[in-house]
């Protein structure tokens, strides 16, 4: 932004990289890097691309781009409400954003989970359909939670299209020279839409000749302006830091996309049809682990005094560990790693020491055996096991310290519910070691500059 001695009523702002949104209030125009700082004072925002600068006065505001050629911006309407960025009763943005997970995920699935005609319908995709039908291969990319929440779709897409599939820390993509062939899509994700290095992902592929989709949550983001097309994750405002409605939103958009190409190439109409009813029941299941919080707080409390842990999980829940270890990190400041189960013997084990704590997603499934062994191995050791398993298993209590259960369902469905006890871990320790969980130090909600 830049203002001139010359022109003292006058305001210039240029967007390059970083996002810039104009709020036009009445009689007051308002520049930010977020519509959540302007919604208190006006609903109406016209959002910059690249290289393009407004002029603000008295008498108004044009637009131009930074060559002088002048541009017409369309004035557009915030989706969210003050009131959605508001604690309420929350002591922080990140638990209230936590609980109100169930909610958001039936907004974000709303008008898209067709149980009666057992189809899924993404609008901001309709018109790319018989591409992604057609796709040879389909690249993930993204940074921090969003690749764990890509990582959780490279399953789902080999598992029920049978697509080839490789996810991609997009800092790495856009330093590469991938290989981009015929029939490739390339799937962008970012909660902000904003992420300087997913953005550059984008460019990349585009480039190269990609179909390139994203899934954002922030309306009229860049990344949202840049794809081909994409979809919108519909849960409101993220404020807290450290993300969490995202992350399962995420997942939900990638399990939606992934049933309905799985209908259209692999998997039967009866399994689709069990897929999305059960995916319809996800909501009411994460209302049943929020009401853990309280013994999770426990939980926490017994292990906070220690500096390392171990998450581990398998298959469609290794994802899930890694995203566990990350929220651990991000705002308790406790080191932690996230592993595949098995990986375990292959180094890390010899980190294990008395009363390290390790974090196990055991769920039903079909590698519940091989976990348990894991399991045994970390408790021969010394170390202290905290189990995430399915309601009504009977077995892991003798086999776990600390337990935390969850409702049954398949296997790829089941990330979207085991992450909620690992987030609320996640968030219990931080406060109980005394610190600001919505502001960890050193981050940003979206890393817009390398």
């Amino acid at each position: 932004m830049v203002l001139c001695a010359d022109c003292p009523n006058t305001l210039i702002g240029a967007k390059k990289g970083s996002p810039l949104i104009l709020g036009v209030g009445e009689g007051e125009y308002i520049l930010a890097s977020d519509a959540a700082a302007i919604v208190e004072h006006t609903k109406q925002a016209l959002y910059l691309s690249d290289n393009e600068m407004v002029t603000l006065s008295p008498k108004g505001f044009y637009t131009k781009t930074i060559d002088n050629v002048t541009v017409t911006k369309d004035v557009q309407e915030i989706e969210f409400s003050l009131e959605q960025i508001e604690l309420g009763s929350f002591e922080h943005h990140m638990l209230k954003e936590i609980f109100e997970q169930p909610e958001a995920l039936q907004t974000c699935m709303g008008g898209r989970v067709d149980k009666q005609n057992s189809r899924i319908k993404l609008g901001g995709i309709g018109s790319y359909s018989r591409e992604l039908t057609r796709t040879r291969r389909i690249i993930l990319t993204a940074c921090g939670t969003a690749f764990h929440a890509g990582l959780v779709g490279e399953f789902l897409f080999e598992y029920l299209a049978r697509i080839p599939t490789e996810t991609e820390y997009a800092s790495e993509f856009r330093y590469r020279n991938p290989i981009i062939e015929d029939g490739t899509v390339v799937i962008c994700i970012s909660q902000s839409g904003e992420t300087a290095d997913t953005l550059a992902a984008v460019e990349q592929a585009k480039e190269r000749g990609a179909t390139v989709l994203g899934i954002v949550n922030v309306v009229g983001s860049s990344i949202a302006r840049s794809t081909d097309a994409g979809v919108y994750l519909h849960v409101g405002p993220e404020i807290g830091v450290a993300s969490t409605k995202a992350f399962t939103a995420q997942v939900a958009v990638l399990t939606m996309l992934a049933t309905e190409l799985g209908r259209r190439r692999h998997i039967s109409s009866d399994e689709a049809t069990r897929y999305i009813d059960e995916l319809s029941k996800i909501p009411d299941k994460m209302k049943q682990i929020l009401e853990q919080s309280d013994h999770i707080k426990q939980i926490a409390s017994a292990n906070i005094d220690k500096e390392n842990w171990l998450f581990l999980g398998r298959g469609f829940n290794y994802p899930v560990a890694l995203e566990g270890a990350l929220k651990l990190k991000e705002i308790s400041y406790i080191h932690a790693e996230g592993l595949p189960a098995a990986e375990m013997k292959h180094g890390p084990i010899a980190l294990i020491v008395d009363g390290m704590p390790a974090v196990f997603i055991a769920t039903a499934g079909p590698q519940y055996d091989k976990i348990m062994g894991n399991i045994a191995e970390v408790r021969a050791r010394g170390g202290k096991t905290i189990v995430v398993a399915t309601e009504g298993d009977e077995d892991i209590k003798q086999c776990a310290d600390h337990l935390i259960t969850v409702p049954d369902a398949p296997e790829l469905l089941q990330p979207m519910l085991t992450v909620v006890p690992l987030q609320l871990l996640a968030y219990h320790a931080a406060v109980l070691r005394g610190h600001d969980v919505d502001k960890p130090r050193n981050l940003a909600k979206s890393v817009t500059v390398e």
